[in-house]
């Protein structure tokens, strides 16, 4: 047995961790059993596994009906690229699990949309824009599922869903295959360690080819990945698909494919899904010792041992299994649910950690158990009818109605007046909930990504990553004397970390910014209807960052004399640019290099100010300044005169006269694009792109469709739908992601200082 079978998240798939003291004495016996045969543990990998054990045994074993409801419970997110068919997954998941008893389609003649998508913005544009929770009940199972966004403008959607969740089902096109928001998607689960299944819908499509995607998932997305389905028949010919692993064919028949029929394979299939399974266990032998192991031996797994392998590797993040289908054929989805009670983790089978305040922020393991110390996380706010809704993961212990609840970052308590579980906009009273679950309260105060405890323990959850916002437009409303307009803004801003709002100093406009034209746009016309707010929105403006190319160095002194008590202090040192990989890890860095006393230790703190104050504001063109390091090195005080306020003054001019001699250049942000469209068209695509000063990156041509995928500044890209839909007739689409900021072009560099001079000269 290897270490990796020792370690807690895989042993919570044998019982282990949750049978009490008689399950931890089995899992004692079992590790001594292998201890002859298995690598000795790590000391890292023998100290996590104490702490768990010690923290399951230390008084307060699981009860059995706790352990038994957690191996019952699944929290799922549905993710993928936009228009790839996740809401469609998604109500057919809620009809055939007896949530709903009618099925409506995104973009349905019926006018009622679909479940999850409950805002009227949604049902009329045809996408998901917020995130939506339910839960369900499959085969003496319950499933919490969030549908989340596929536009990129949305990902903090999907950032904070994924953050929460033990596992997910990626939805593939099976036309389209990987695309850009489906890498980005890929990125979020590894960030937060979430096990994957990928589900490649869309089978009835012309141009389906299943094994290009599942080519694809290993190829781009860099996972070693295997079909458990092989699919018969394809585009209008899909019928079902074969079970590789049950060796059986699986059709769904009746109206809404309600139906599961399982019959023998056809005759003409036998051989391929023979090579299926042999490609199946080839997959798992590079990824799984057990299989590994049989296959070295020339032995043949049973499917029980292929089963078991795919549940390691898959919970392990080592493997994805790809299942097939069409949501909006009826055809697959109970197979999807199957796997996802089969092959993703239960809450005890993930590790999560927390912080512990009271001594220094040492990280603990969350134990998973209703009769723990309570923890929970708010990931999700939404302003409801009834007051602020607050979406909680019960990590750790239970929450009941009527309970005092202590909030971490402000240490207040607050009590628990109201429980719900939700099922899309609409909720169901609860009076507890248990460890592993997600549910909503009202009437709490936090902010997206706090922690709540019951006051007996003093511990916070790590946060979500936010990606800083790349567009932003001036706001005005039409009626001045409007309250709403403020309420508005405010409560966006506690709903969505993504969604910034600023006063600008010079010119007092309200200025907002985002993650895309689409982004603001759907808040801006969300005040229209929700709060009855007209606005004018000004010309969209681009994230600009001003950073140093080369070293300079610096030499300043502040004086000022003006009676009584003056200013003084002189500070000495250089600034350089920041390589890639530093960036990555900040956007700046003030270094103290002081030695000797020559700046007074209570002063350097004033210096670090003046540097940051420096940073907020370029003199090129105004935007904010990243990738420089400042290194104090030398100075001089005044006994009477120097101050913490003269150093900081004196930091901000030595930084600013510094920035000018470093060679500075204007950043702007360049973003990846990927333009589908039909063959025919590709070359008006091309030049479009080239137009807009693009990098072409890859084209690829699938069947009569072409793929370009190219790398275009943010600024030259506004308007562009408008241009492709006249291009290619309304056939062509495209998405856009943010990538990095990369240096402009010396003519548009020279462009943007002179209308930033233009705009300060008009101010005077």
């Amino acid at each position: 047995m290897a270490i990796s079978m020792l370690l807690p998240r895989q042993l919570g798939a044998r019982a282990p961790l949750g049978a009490g003291a008689r399950g931890l004495q089995t899992l004692a016996r079992a590790a001594c059993r292998s201890a002859a045969t298995a690598p000795r543990p790590t000391p890292c990998a023998a100290a996590l596994l104490g702490r768990r054990w010690a923290s399951a045994a230390a008084g307060t074993a699981p009860e059995a009906a706790d352990v038994e409801r957690l191996s019952r419970l699944r929290n799922i997110g549905i993710s993928a690229h936009i228009d790839s068919g996740k809401t469609t997954v998604t109500e057919r998941i809620l009809y055939y699990t007896g949530r709903i008893k009618e099925i409506h389609e995104v973009r349905g003649k019926d006018n009622v949309g679909a479940t999850m998508d409950w805002m009227d913005l949604e049902r009329e544009k045809g996408i998901t824009i917020q995130s939506a929770a339910t839960y369900a009940q499959w085969n003496n199972t319950n499933l919490n599922i969030i549908d989340t966004p596929g536009h990129v403008d949305f990902t903090i959607e999907v950032e904070r869903a994924l953050r929460v969740l033990d596992g997910a089902v990626m939805v593939l096109c099976s036309v389209s295959g990987v695309q850009s928001q489906t890498i980005t998607v890929d990125r979020q689960m590894r960030r937060y360690n979430v096990p994957r299944i990928s589900f490649i819908n869309k089978m009835d499509r012309a141009g389906a080819n299943p094994a290009r995607i599942i080519d694809q998932i290993r190829t781009k997305l860099k996972i070693p990945a295997a079909a458990l389905h092989v699919p018969i028949g394809a585009e209008d010919a899909f019928e079902g698909v074969v079970d590789v692993l049950a060796n059986q064919a699986v059709y769904n028949r009746g109206a809404r494919g309600e139906d599961v029929v399982y019959e023998d394979v056809p005759a003409h299939l036998v051989e391929k899904v023979r090579a299926a399974r042999e490609e199946l266990v080839s997959v798992l032998a590079e990824v799984d010792d057990e299989i590994g192991e049989l296959f070295i031996e020339d032995t043949t797994p049973t499917t029980e041992q292929l089963r078991a392998a795919v549940r390691r590797a898959t919970i392990a993040r080592r493997f994805t299994p790809v299942l097939m289908g069409s949501a909006i054929k009826d055809k697959g989805i109970q197979s999807l649910l199957n796997a996802v009670i089969s092959y993703l983790p239960t809450p005890t089978e993930v590790r999560n950690t927390m912080l512990d305040l009271n001594n220094g922020e040492a990280v603990l393991d969350v134990v998973p158990y209703s009769n723990q110390p309570f923890v929970g996380l708010a990931f999700k706010l939404e302003e409801g009818k009834y007051g602020q809704l607050t979406y909680i993961r019960v990590y750790q212990g239970s929450l009941e109605k009527g309970q005092f609840a202590h909030h971490v970052r402000s240490g207040k308590k607050v009590k628990i007046s109201r429980l719900v579980r939700m099922h899309s906009n609409s909720m169901e009273d609860v009076d507890s909930v248990g460890a592993g679950e997600i549910c909503a309260l009202f009437g709490v105060d936090c902010a997206s990504g706090d922690t709540f405890t019951d006051g007996r323990t003093n511990c916070s959850m790590s946060t979500m990553f936010v990606p800083e916002p790349v567009i932003s437009l001036s706001l005005t409303p039409k009626d001045k004397n409007s309250t709403n307009f403020s309420k508005a803004l405010s409560r966006f801003q506690r709903e969505d970390p993504t969604f910034r709002v600023h006063v600008d100093a010079e010119s007092k406009q309200t200025i907002i910014s985002g993650m895309g034209e689409l982004h603001l746009d759907i808040y801006v016309e969300r005040m229209r209807r929700e709060y009855h707010v007209d606005c004018v929105t000004g010309k969209p403006q681009v994230a600009f960052r001003e950073t140093a190319t080369s070293k300079a160095a610096f030499s300043y002194t502040h004086k000022k004399q003006s009676g009584g008590a003056g200013q003084f202090g002189r500070v000495i040192g250089y600034i350089e640019p920041l390589t890639a990989e530093e960036m990555c890890e900040q956007p700046h860095e003030f270094v103290n290099n002081v030695v000797g006393g020559t700046i007074p230790t209570q002063f350097i703190a004033g210096c670090e100010k003046g540097f940051n104050d420096g940073l907020h504001e370029g003199f090129m063109v105004g935007h904010p300044v990243v990738g420089v390091r400042m290194v104090l090195q030398d100075g001089a005080a005044h006994s009477v005169d120097s101050s913490e306020l003269a150093f900081r003054l004196a930091t901000f001019n030595a930084f600013r006269e510094a920035m000018r001699a470093s060679k500075p250049r204007i950043l702007e942000p360049l973003m990846t694009v990927e333009v589908s469209a039909p063959v025919e068209f590709q070359g008006n695509v091309l030049s479009s792109i080239n137009k807009r000063k693009g990098l072409i990156i890859d084209t690829v041509t699938q069947e009569d469709y072409c793929v370009v995928v190219a790398e275009v500044p943010l600024n030259n890209m506004f308007g562009y739908s408008t241009e492709l839909r006249s291009g290619t007739q309304g056939k062509g689409e495209f998405s856009m992601e943010y990538k990095r900021h990369a240096p402009v072009l010396p003519d548009v560099q020279e462009e943007l200082i002179a209308a930033h001079q233009k705009k300060l000269a008009e101010k005077k």
